[in-house]
């Protein structure tokens, strides 16, 4: 029963709060004491591995950790066979010998890829991923398009079809590890398993060389394609292109293509989420007597009603004139931002009228003014 398990924290010996990097030491420091093949026939030890692999099944993995940091071992079995009951645990085997727990050690301190049982490593060899910074313009984000580009990029040898030998020959067996792909020498008690150098781990060397790609397997090239911006894209989102990386070896599928956007200023406009924010001037006139103005958006001139006494600051909203949204819901709006502008060169006859104006009106013409000087009284206790 989950009641009868030891804290799996004190199996491992380490603490609540170690990394998963001290977890994983201290499993293997345990597992490399315990292994069934370290002592055959001994049943205790044979426990203490299944015991110490269950901890590890759990505190290793992010999301079974958390579930048993907050419910105990009873956390363990939510999520039914193969996460309570780690039914991936053989008894006898323990899905591989000593070799195997030895090689994943040795491997951290002394490189190498990715190894099969029989030490060379595996074929297929993923080409890496590739990233391209390209800027367009607010129109081209608000609406999309169509650009051609040209990527520099690893792809396949034509002449050898990424073999790296020379077409009429083929790679042979390494001389130096006999196509295993590593080499051994003795370290004390152990016997330790290191890259072969001269192959660099596949088991093969090819004697004569590809001439195209000098036996690399891959060519450096620009290719040009044809790439979608989507309509609503923004900074910082990036479009993959899956396989448009470099070229994988040995079989292996190319990398991917990630093209990381910048969208480029506007003069007139500025974005937020999907809207699409504009700052529209008028005169003192206009905001005081109400008016109707042309205003710019992506999609054309509209004309907009501005209300008598608008003042400086008044954010009016025209929907569905910002941005479309990238995942196809619907579209932002626009939002006009009203910029009352005060002018500066006043001729003699204006600023009687003006004088006129306020002698009429009296403190009525300013309220707001009048509002912020009785706070400041309140304030300062006049």
């Amino acid at each position: 029963m989950a009641s009868q398990k030891r804290d799996y924290y004190e199996v491992l010996s380490v603490s609540r709060s170690a990394s998963s990097d001290d977890i994983k030491k201290a499993y293997r420091k345990l597992a490399l004491k315990y292994h069934p093949d370290r002592n055959p026939g001994n049943k205790e030890a044979e426990e203490k591995f299944k015991e110490i692999s269950e901890a590890y099944e759990v505190l290793s993995d992010a999301q079974k950790k958390q579930a048993y940091d907050q419910f105990g071992h009873a956390g363990t079995q939510q999520g039914g066979a193969g996460f309570g009951g780690f039914e991936g645990f053989r008894t006898g085997g323990f899905g591989g010998g000593v070799e195997d727990l030895f090689g994943d050690i040795f491997e951290d301190f002394f490189g190498g890829g990715r190894r099969t049982r029989k030490g060379r490593r595996e074929v297929g060899i993923r080409g890496e991923d590739l990233r391209y910074n390209l800027k367009v313009s607010f129109e081209e984000a608000a609406f999309g398009k169509k650009i051609k580009l040209d990527i520099p990029k690893d792809v396949m040898c034509d002449t050898c079809h990424g073999s790296g030998a020379k077409p009429g020959t083929k790679p042979s067996t390494c001389s130096r590890c006999q196509g295993t792909g590593e080499v051994r020498f003795q370290q004390g008690f152990f016997s330790i398993a290191r890259t072969c150098d001269r192959c660099g781990g596949e088991g093969s060397e090819i004697g004569s060389p590809c001439t195209h790609c000098h036996g690399q397997g891959k060519v450096r090239m620009k290719k040009t394609m044809e790439v979608t911006i989507p309509p609503g894209v923004d900074t910082g989102q990036s479009l993959r292109l899956s396989g448009e990386g470099n070229a994988g070896q040995k079989g292996g599928r190319g990398g991917d293509l990630y093209i990381v956007i910048e969208v480029g200023n506007h003069p007139i406009f500025s974005r937020e989420n999907n809207d699409v924010i504009c700052d529209v001037p008028i005169s003192f006139t206009q905001a005081a007597l109400g008016c109707e103005i042309e205003v710019p958006t992506l999609y054309g001139k509209v004309k907009m009603t501005v209300p008598s006494g608008t003042q400086w600051g008044k954010v009016f909203r025209l929907r569905e004139k910002g941005f479309p949204d990238i995942h196809g819901y619907g579209k932002g709006d626009q939002l006009v931002r009203i910029v009352v502008e005060v002018p500066t060169k006043l001729s003699s006859e204006q600023k009687e009228l003006l004088r006129k104006y306020a002698d009429v009106s009296g403190d009525n013409v300013e309220p707001l003014r009048k509002g912020f000087l009785n706070k400041m009284k309140d304030f300062f206790g006049e």
